[in-house]
């Protein structure tokens, strides 16, 4: 019997890379997995709790907004995801990417979600915390590891009490930028022992956004935006096998294996 795993979708209809990339790290485990897709944010589709395994992908707009009827439900879903986990056996095994983690981060109110400055767009450094230097997905990554990031939102502002309470950590940070006065947004989170969140795209596989990146109307619209320096290391970054390949490789793996492993040993 295949272990089941839902996917859910919070692009709104936009085209994007982090549906696909998903896709293809979950086709990988065909012989124990079979997954789902959730059209959350355009079609108001949201899973039950029958899955074993949840992944919810990045997107875009304001995390905070109000008004779409499918809201109340997905936020009801982490909070039925979190009850789950407290009283039930086997666990459900559950991953926030970006947009999501920063709406989980809103629901347990452990930080404060604000918009950037500045929009970041590109590949950069993170730090590990002393949690973040313990946990297992990031044990094979070095300290500071490189990470893909698109976002105009943050976390920031951690509430230290609430993660305690919780038996939550802070995994990584932002890098440091001592040349401004912008407080470092917190870049991932251990909610559980089975629920973690990422601020960055661990799931950006370089290969497919070096191909997608460098078709001539991508670049010409990012260095109009970004600026050609930042065009060119992302370039770099997203070549040189030592930096967002690792994370490629570690995080979403190393997730869905653990997962994978612990299900399939309750269900024994």
């Amino acid at each position: 019997m295949l272990l089941r795993a839902a996917l859910l979708d919070m692009y709104n209809g936009e085209s994007n890379r982090g549906i696909p990339m998903l896709q293809s790290i979950l086709h990988r485990y065909a012989d124990v997995l079979e997954f789902d897709r959730f059209d959350v944010r355009a079609k108001t589709e949201i899973p039950d709790l029958s899955y074993d395994i949840y992944i919810f992908s990045g997107g875009p707009g304001d995390p905070l907004e109000s008004g779409g009827t499918w809201q109340a439900p997905y936020f009801n879903l982490i909070g039925q995801l979190w009850q789950w986990n407290l009283r039930n056996e086997p666990k459900k095994h559950v991953f926030f990417i970006c947009h999501s983690f920063q709406m989980a981060c809103h629901h347990f109110e452990v930080g404060d979600v604000t918009q950037r400055y500045k929009m970041s767009f590109g590949t950069f450094s993170v730090h590990k915390t002393h949690w973040g230097k313990e946990e297992p997905l990031f044990s094979s990554l070095p300290d500071p590891f490189y990470i893909a990031d698109f976002r105009r939102y943050q976390v920031v502002n951690p509430n230290h009490d609430r993660l305690r309470a919780m038996g939550a950590y802070i995994l990584c940070m932002e890098k440091l930028r001592p040349h401004v006065h912008y407080e470092r947004a917190v870049m991932a989170i251990r909610f559980s022992p089975e629920m973690i969140g990422t601020q960055f795209h661990p799931e950006a596989d370089p290969e497919g956004l070096l191909e997608y990146f460098m078709q001539e109307e991508r670049r010409l619209s990012i260095v109009e935006e970004h600026g050609a320096s930042r065009y060119d290391r992302m370039i770099r970054d997203l070549a040189n096998p030592m930096k967002i390949r690792r994370t490629f490789e570690a995080v979403i793996p190393g997730f869905l294996e653990n997962a994978i492993e612990q299900l399939s040993a309750e269900l024994v």
